[in-house]
């Protein structure tokens, strides 16, 4: 089932939102709900959508079993995907006429329940008689969320809404009992945390925040410093300054903050200082759409600063992923002493979805750390030449050796040269760290025909997206496959070659107007896609935007339901 809440910011769009996840995770559903909110404090128009059933569901999708209307604008906006057996849940104010409408005087009700702001409690009062779930869940989570001061007016509220109405829906037995629910912004700090952050650092910058908040609240329980800086530049030194000094460091921000951060990613990568790098994607150029998503920052962090050195880009595919990514990405800037970029965007960090529970130690254990280095010379070299590209790391401070790093170019020892070999010597060095990188890339995720005809790449938050329009168009007698890219750069092989052998197309599908994963491929693997199924308009690809886009290609338009 499919239902979106709308209204004005400032209605309590978010608040209503987020007890109704926590009364459906409660009631056994799985649930998936997106937020679509507009960059400004007041007014406009803001969305919450939530997709629930008893079955695991991981993407939105846009027709609408209930739509909850605050406003005409929502009504507007959004009755177009309300199904003709849907429901429109909303108050006679407004002066709707449609055959859909189950009227409750909200403003009315609430006024009775002693606070005008009680709409949205009124709101999940009736959709529990109408879903015909029992009220005391409700009851127990408004208990949970509320402070003291609050909960008996909303308690009034939340009865006055069930006692509006009647059942209408009888919902099949739920069975998700025991599932976490969470944002992908949470599991990406809860990952960090597992793969041993200590340092964090960063500027505010939408929708990044989400994680500098939850670092900041945790931080003393966590034994972990948080500093926000005052702007990107200072965020990604003092993260490099906390990795010389020996504390694994992360940094997190959005498109045009990473911008500002490119000098000390070069820093990082000549100076073979570990570091994360977050970049919670959202449309750009400058400030673009601050509140929006898209995936068009991959070539950006594949490609940015200048020179040449070894990094690797991640992209989480979703909230359990950005658990276990995060702290392998930890792990593996540590083992290799490089910057790591982990692709995240707006979408996936601020949508709530219930997982399984996560495994700490399984994280923690993601990556097997390189046996220790002894001095050849017994001498400290902080860049001695090594078969492997990564050299011993001391801690200043923690043992006799002076530990010298430098951001021009440097010998074994970490001072200052211009000698020609020496720099040949230096770019190699590095560069062997890629073969060691190589054998810790994990292949992307298949879904689909053992042998497709047809074959979809995607990368990051489009995956369950991706997935589900496969498994639908293969019940209706496709032939096709997808793989969803995590591990982007180094690029891994291995599956993308095996499927592509049988496919007689090949699509990307991406948020972005270039089909940047495509020329990655293209680049990387000599491998050209047949088209691009693109969406860039700051909304998030759905299930319904595939097949549709896939429709136009010819795929599944003939294939019987």
């Amino acid at each position: 089932m499919n239902l979106c809440i709308g209204g004005a910011a400032g209605d309590g769009i978010e608040t209503m939102a987020g007890i109704l996840e926590k009364i459906l995770q409660r009631s056994g559903f799985y649930l998936f709900s997106m937020r679509d909110f507009m960059s400004r404090i007041r007014g406009g128009h803001n969305f919450a959508q939530i997709r629930f059933s008893p079955d695991p569901v991981g993407a939105h999708a846009d027709s609408l079993d209930i739509l909850i209307a605050y406003d005409m604008r929502t009504y507007t906006e959004h009755q177009r995907r309300l199904k003709p057996d849907g429901l429109l849940l909303c108050d006679p104010e407004l002066g709707i006429s449609d055959s859909r409408m189950l009227p409750i005087p909200l403003k009315s009700l609430a006024k009775e329940s002693g606070n005008a702001r009680t709409i949205g409690v009124i709101c999940i009062g009736a959709l529990m008689k109408l879903l015909g779930l029992p009220l005391t869940t409700a009851e127990s989570v408004l208990r949970e969320m509320l402070s003291p001061k609050l909960l008996d007016v909303n308690l009034v509220a939340v009865r006055k809404g069930f006692d509006s109405t009647v059942q209408k829906q009888q919902l099949p037995s739920p069975k998700a009992d025991g599932r976490l629910l969470v944002t992908g912004a949470e599991t990406m700090a809860l990952g960090a945390l597992a793969g041993g952050l200590q340092f964090y650092s960063a500027y505010p910058m939408s929708p990044s925040t989400t994680l500098l908040t939850f670092f900041a609240t945790h931080a003393e329980k966590c034994s972990l410093v948080v500093e926000q800086a005052e702007d990107e530049i200072a965020a990604i030194n003092m993260a490099l300054g906390a990795s010389y000094a020996g504390a694994q460091a992360m940094v997190g921000t959005s498109g045009g903050g990473f911008s500002l951060m490119v000098e000390g990613l070069g820093f990082a990568g000549i100076a073979e200082l570990p570091v994360v790098i977050a970049d919670i994607q959202r449309p750009g150029p400058a400030t673009g759409l601050p509140t929006r998503t898209e995936q068009s920052d991959l070539l950006f962090t594949c490609f940015a600063s200048q020179g040449e050195f070894p990094r690797m880009v991640i992209a989480v595919r979703d909230a359990a992923d950005a658990f276990y990514q995060t702290a392998r990405a930890l792990q593996l800037a540590k083992k290799y002493q490089i910057p790591v970029l982990v692709l995240s965007d707006q979408y996936l960090a601020d949508s709530a979805v219930t997982i399984a529970p996560l495994d700490i130690l399984k994280a923690a254990q993601s990556v097997s750390p390189l046996p220790p280095q002894a001095d050849a010379t017994g001498v400290y070299q902080r860049y001695a030449l090594t078969e492997s590209g990564v050299s011993p790391m001391r801690i200043p401070g923690k043992s006799d050796a002076l530990v010298r790093i430098d951001s021009d170019e440097h010998g074994e020892g970490g001072t200052i040269t211009e000698d020609a070999q020496v720099r040949i010597q230096m770019v190699d060095k590095r560069a062997r760290k890629l073969e060691g990188l190589t054998n810790e890339l994990l292949e992307p995720a298949y879904t689909g025909a053992a042998e497709p005809q047809m074959l979809l790449v995607g990368f990051g938050s489009t995956s369950a997206a991706i997935a589900e329009a496969v498994t639908l168009l293969n019940n209706r007698g496709c032939s096709i496959g997808a793989l969803a890219f995590g591990d982007l750069y180094p690029l891994p092989q291995k599956q993308l070659t095996r499927y592509w052998k049988h496919a007689k197309a090949v699509y990307s599908v991406e948020q972005n107007a270039t089909a940047q994963l495509a020329k990655l491929i293209r680049m990387e693997a000599n491998l050209n896609c047949t088209d691009s199924l693109l969406k860039y308009n700051g909304r998030q690809m759905s299930v319904d935007d595939i097949l549709t886009g896939l429709e136009a290609f010819g795929i599944g338009k003939e294939v019987p339901v």
